[in-house]
């Protein structure tokens, strides 16, 4: 049997009649720049996290970016984020020229913990002031704990960026009742990469705000700052969304939900089997409802790179999801980190292995890898 990480074959065989016909409709429009398709996915976008403005950007990086960059973020600035996260999470903060600042994670869910960012805030001193942003991330499809970090940063007047590029749809219960990903802070941003649950055919992303006039900024800097036309108040980038990919994500949109249901289904059903002695399985704190695993990981007690090559050699795709956590990353060295700073970044990239979860996969492909991850720690 062979069961990959990620099956996109599989989603498209039963949308690429659609897909097609959307696509072909873009390119009979000759609308090739912006226009009616990323409008109409911006307004669903937004609606659907509960938000009331969508700006399409060109990648989940970009709307990282141009957030940050509405923001005002630049040399001199701070942005406190986790250690443990795709690269452009902390990338973008050195490219404005600002730094990054990392606090640990929560080890049962892989996101920023609350308590260690109030730690770095107490003994901060006079840095606390030069702070410019938060930027907590939903990893893996699970929100982060957003109640006691929106509090800190209310208190001290602080922006709060969420990095929701693989949570799209994961809710957070909060004192308000449920909140979708991308709608607590200022700011929120998506990525379409085609490995996320809605996922485009090529690059894509989504800022999300409630905020009128930072929804207006951010729809200027994606065009290069320009409103109208060749009049540049500020200075932008070329951060649009295709308006190719705008189109294939509408029609996929409508599935979203019942991926997520399945995506779940088949979380359940690792949670249930996957019995194997000293393997940790992922923690859904909110409640699996709320969790939309666009990656579930596990963690094991020891030989991790063995366990994935047996894993291949029986033709199961895995990946790690961070081999390196941001502090030991050689570019920014500059940041006078030091191993063993983030324990739990570190454990987490040191033992943790992602296995298939896409929609499509079967009982019969998980139980192999059930069964083969037994053999292997037999």
């Amino acid at each position: 049997m062979q069961v990959p990480l990620l099956d996109l074959r599989a989603q498209l065989t039963g949308l690429e009649k659609e897909i097609k016909a959307a696509f072909n409709e873009v390119v009979d429009s000759t609308r090739y720049i912006m226009g009616p398709k990323v409008e109409e996915l911006e307004k669903a976008i937004a609606a659907y996290c509960g938000c009331a403005h969508g700006i399409g950007v060109s990648s989940g990086t970009d709307a990282l970016l141009v957030s940050l960059m509405a923001l005002g973020v630049g040399p001199g600035d701070l942005v406190v984020t986790t250690p443990y996260s795709f690269f452009a999470t902390a990338g973008v903060v050195a490219r404005l020229g600002a730094r990054p600042v990392f606090v640990d994670i929560d080890p049962a869910t892989y996101n920023m913990s609350p308590a260690r960012l109030a730690e770095w805030f107490s003994r901060a001193g006079a840095e606390a002031d030069k702070v410019k942003a938060i930027m907590p991330v939903h990893l893996y499809g699970q929100c982060a704990d957003m109640n006691p970090s929106l509090a800190l940063a209310a208190e001290r007047g602080i922006p709060v960026v969420e990095d929701a590029a693989q949570a799209i749809g994961a809710g957070y219960p909060g004192q308000a009742g449920v909140a979708k990903a991308g709608s607590m802070g200022r700011l929120g941003c998506f990525s379409f990469f085609p490995s996320k649950n809605l996922g485009a055919v090529g690059d894509g992303g989504m800022v999300t705000t409630n905020d009128a006039a930072l929804a207006e900024k951010v729809a200027r800097l994606r065009n290069h700052g320009a409103k109208p036309k060749y009049y540049h108040a500020m200075i932008g980038g070329n951060f649009r969304l295709d308006p190719i990919q705008a189109a294939v994500l509408l029609v996929k949109f409508p599935h979203l939900e019942d991926w997520h249901a399945a995506r779940r289904k088949n979380a359940a059903y690792y949670d249930a089997h996957l019995n194997v002695p000293g393997v940790k399985k992922p923690v859904a704190v909110y409640g699996r409802e709320h969790h939309i695993y666009n990656q579930y990981v596990i963690s094991v007690p020891a030989r991790r790179d063995q366990l994935r090559e047996f894993l291949n050699q029986h033709k199961i795709g895995t990946e790690v999801y961070y081999p390196v956590p941001f502090h030991l990353q050689e570019c920014f060295a500059y940041l006078g980190y030091r191993k063993g700073e983030f324990p739990e970044s570190e454990h987490a990239a040191e033992h943790t292995v992602a296995l298939p979860i896409y929609p499509e996969l079967t009982a019969e492909m998980q139980d192999y890898v059930i069964e083969t991850i037994g053999k292997f720690h037999d």
